[in-house]
């Protein structure tokens, strides 16, 4: 028995040894954040050992890249050892500073040596962390600035001008050598292909080339038309398929050519008919045939010259038909362009062949963009032939500013090259022709970006429909949600398209990317960390926030207050109230997301208060008026009432105003302070009964108390008029010959008082017609005085 009780405890033991390993083995916060910074100064340490040396421009780019993810996780870590700082902090601050004179528990001064040892060396490791951050960026500028040397350098260099006969002879003195080179490098690839074939049949070249043409031509053609199908059976509206098939031909116009080199290139590495010489230039294939075809594809998707019903743009189809073998001209220029630069480089040919090179190069790009403008000239005279309108001419007046700058950009490459500024030459072509298709690229981007935003938050679609029913967001909210969303895409669009423009000629103009990144990770205001991500996520908060307090509205209005026996007006007055709590802690909690607490929020106020005192104060008096009137309810949703000469319905109470229905049914809208501080006669406010009172004479010589019978048929008469109270008829009195009578009763309503007296009135003067009785009021008598003649004289006297 004891032997088996030994053998349970152990089976114990050991499954709580097992379950409890894992825990052992996680590494807390402050570790993981220690490790991460350790390998940031690792990282970075690397770098600037490898910046000791001679590196080129590419080995440059990946070190920048380096010490780019050195200074992010150095950030990162830091980051995460100030928040475990903060903790700290907090502990210390709980067990509060030590009291002169008190004698402290051994526990409590242990924990307190514990936590300052603890705070010192997080502080320290969140400065390191700081300090290695710095330190990268100072790394990164040191790159930018070594980069962007290097490129004004091959700017400023003059060569021999291709006029002159000094070029010439370099470049025939340089022949025999490149030619040289040019063989050898040759050979090598006919060397390895006859090596590879006498292994045997080459069947993964074969079917490399195969696939590689399956891609080309009918898997992209399919591609194409699957898409088109897709979005014309299933894709919203017009603007969202035609702006998602230009996107779509983009995609499949780069990755398909990509992806037929590759696999050619592929089909001969596994066929063992690629020497390792050619590899670099087989990369450039790959890398040629994607930015071929992304420079093709794009300009078929701009241009849609056999498609126009699907072109996103304004140009004509005489316009798209003649600038279509432009883009298929740029696009083989570029895929000759690339390959010819990574065969130069990998044979290893004469510093004077690249320059020729360069040379044909440049002239080939200048002939091309001329010929571009030549033709956008001839259908700008065209259509001016036409006629224009006014909208067009100013579209046209654009075109041509733009035309006239790259004329002269042109003409100043041309001029460089001439004199011998081949690298400036080099670099203004490659500037234009990047540029245009970045610009391009941007625009159809655009394009997009606003067709899906403003079809997707569009009131009368699925999500519209669905953030107006569940959110109680109004028509108009959404399709302004869907112009704002798309104009904050458009804007990043074009940030990152600034930044791009000149990031392939030196990494140090990308500086202007990492600048964005930074406002990206956010900045700090008034010790608030406010970035993209933090705005997104209060908005998203706050959003639903505001989503539960309509569902606790809707809750409380239609399950709750129903409920109960409380009258409209209470249950108005308490759903007012409930909302505005609701927004104000929803809008609290959306202010905590970004890290702002209680305190700052109070301190906020407090700031306020002075303006709010000077510049807001009738809106607070108008808001705490509409509080009072809420909580006292001296008026009610209903009531009659009269402000000054004007009476009608309360139809609506806010914490600002409230609304009063009149006669008419025009809206007054009082200020609720109006309400508050001035006289207001409230009808229903004891009751919802109202009074008729009717006064009229009769000759003294009538039968009063037939008069009296007469009045009390005619109420009893109308149905308006009520039996409790009952009516009362009274004699006020006597005079001029005439008996004044007062005439009381009661309706249901104050609204009804003057259809039941008007009533009453027709029928008492029928009968008092009938009974011969003469009605009216007090009559006015006129009489003649004269004047004494001698009180005339001594008045004019």
């Amino acid at each position: 028995m004891m032997a088996a009780v030994r053998r349970l405890v152990l089976l114990v033991m050991l499954v709580a040894l097992a379950i409890a390993a894992p825990a052992a083995a996680q590494t807390t916060p402050v570790e993981t954040a220690s490790r991460q910074l350790a390998g940031a100064e690792t990282a970075l340490d690397a770098v600037d050992k490898a910046l000791d040396g001679k590196v080129d421009r590419e080995t440059r780019g990946t070190l920048r890249d380096q010490a780019l993810g050195a200074q992010s996780d150095a950030r990162e870590a830091a980051e995460q050892l100030r928040s475990q700082l903060a903790l700290v902090d907090a502990r210390i601050a709980g067990l509060g500073p030590p009291v002169a004179g008190v004698v402290e528990a051994p526990d409590i001064r242990a924990e307190r040596r514990a936590l300052a040892q603890a705070r010192s060396a997080l502080d320290s490791k969140v400065k390191r962390g700081q300090l290695v951050a710095v330190e990268a960026g100072q790394l990164v500028t040191e790159i930018d600035e070594t980069q962007a040397e290097e490129i004004n350098q091959r700017i400023a260099v003059r060569t021999p001008s291709p006029l002159s006969p000094h070029f010439w002879s370099d470049m025939f003195a340089a022949l025999p050598r490149d030619s040289r080179r040019v063989s050898t490098f040759l050979s090598r690839e006919w060397a390895q292909i006859d090596t590879g074939l006498r292994r045997g049949f080459p069947i993964g070249a074969l079917l490399g080339a195969l696939l590689a043409l399956v891609m080309l031509i009918p898997v992209r053609q399919f591609l194409r038309r699957i898409g088109q199908r897709y979005l014309i059976a299933d894709a919203p509206g017009h603007r969202v398929r035609r702006s998602a098939n230009a996107l779509w031909r983009v995609f499949v116009g780069t990755t398909m050519p990509m992806a037929a080199a590759f696999l050619f290139v592929q089909g001969l590495r596994w066929s063992a008919l690629l020497a390792p010489a050619w590899n670099a230039l087989a990369d450039a294939l790959v890398i040629a045939a994607a930015f071929s075809g992304l420079t093709a594809a794009v300009g078929a998707a701009f241009l849609m010259a056999r498609q126009p019903s699907w072109r996103v743009t304004t140009l004509t189809d005489a316009t798209a038909t003649a600038l279509r073998p432009v883009a298929w001209a740029f696009a083989t220029l570029t895929f000759v362009v690339i390959l010819a630069n990574a065969f130069n480089t990998t044979a290893g040919v004469s510093p004077t062949a690249l320059l020729g090179t360069q040379v044909v190069e440049v002239i080939v790009h200048l002939i091309l963009i001329a010929g571009t403008l030549v033709i956008i000239g001839r259908l700008r005279a065209a259509e001016a032939a036409d006629g224009e309108s006014e909208a067009e001419a100013a579209a046209s007046a654009g075109v041509g500013a733009i035309t006239l700058a790259v004329w002269l950009i042109v003409a100043g490459a041309g001029l460089a090259l001439l004199i011998g500024y081949v690298g400036l030459a080099i670099t203004i072509t490659q500037a234009v022709i990047w540029a245009t298709l970045l610009g391009v690229s941007t625009y159809l981007l655009m394009v997009v970006i606003d067709d899906v935003a403003t079809s997707l938050f569009q009131r009368d679609g699925r999500v519209g429909l669905t953030l107006r029913h569940g959110m109680g967001i109004s028509g108009s909210a959404v399709d302004q949600f869907g112009v704002l969303l798309s104009a904050v895409l458009r804007l990043a669009v074009i940030v990152v398209a600034l930044g791009l423009l000149l990031y392939p000629f030196g990494a140090g103009f990308g500086s202007f990317l990492d600048r964005v990144g930074g406002l990206a990770r956010g900045v700090e205001v008034g010790g608030i960390a406010i970035s993209p991500g933090t705005i997104i996520r209060f908005v998203a908060v706050l959003a639903l926030g505001l989503f539960l307090v309509r569902q606790f509205t809707g809750w409380l209005d239609h399950r709750y207050l129903p409920s109960t026996d409380l009258d409209s007006s209470v249950r108005n007055s308490i759903r007012l109230v409930a909302r505005y709590l609701a927004i104000a802690l929803a809008v609290v909690w959306a202010l905590a997301s970004l890290g702002i607490g209680m305190e700052r929020i109070a301190l906020l106020l407090s700031a306020l208060s002075v303006g709010i005192g000077f510049g807001l104060q009738a809106i607070t008096s108008n808001f705490v008026s509409g509080l009072i009137l809420l909580a006292e309810r001296p008026i009610k949703i209903g009531d009659l009432i009269r402000v000054g000469t004007d009476e009608g319905d309360v139809k609506r109470i806010s914490v600002r105003s409230t609304e009063i229905e009149l006669a008419d049914h025009s809206t007054l809208i009082v200020p609720n302070s109006e309400l508050i501080t001035k006289s207001v006669l409230n009808k229903t406010l004891a009751g919802p009964m109202g009074r008729i009172q009717i006064h009229f004479s009769v000759p003294i010589a009538s039968d009063a108390d037939r008069v009296r019978a007469i009045v009390l048929e005619t109420f009893v008469a109308e149905p308006m008029v009520l039996d409790a109270p009952a009516p009362a008829v009274l004699i006020d009195g006597i005079g001029d010959g005439r008996i004044l009578f007062n005439c009381l009763a009661h309706v249901a309503s104050p609204r009804s008082t003057g259809e039941a007296r008007s009533n009453v009135l027709l029928t008492l003067l029928r009968r008092m017609r009938d009974e011969g009785i003469e009605l009216g009021t007090v009559p006015q008598r006129v009489e003649w005085v004269t004047v004494p003649p001698q009180l005339g004289d001594a008045a004019a006297g």
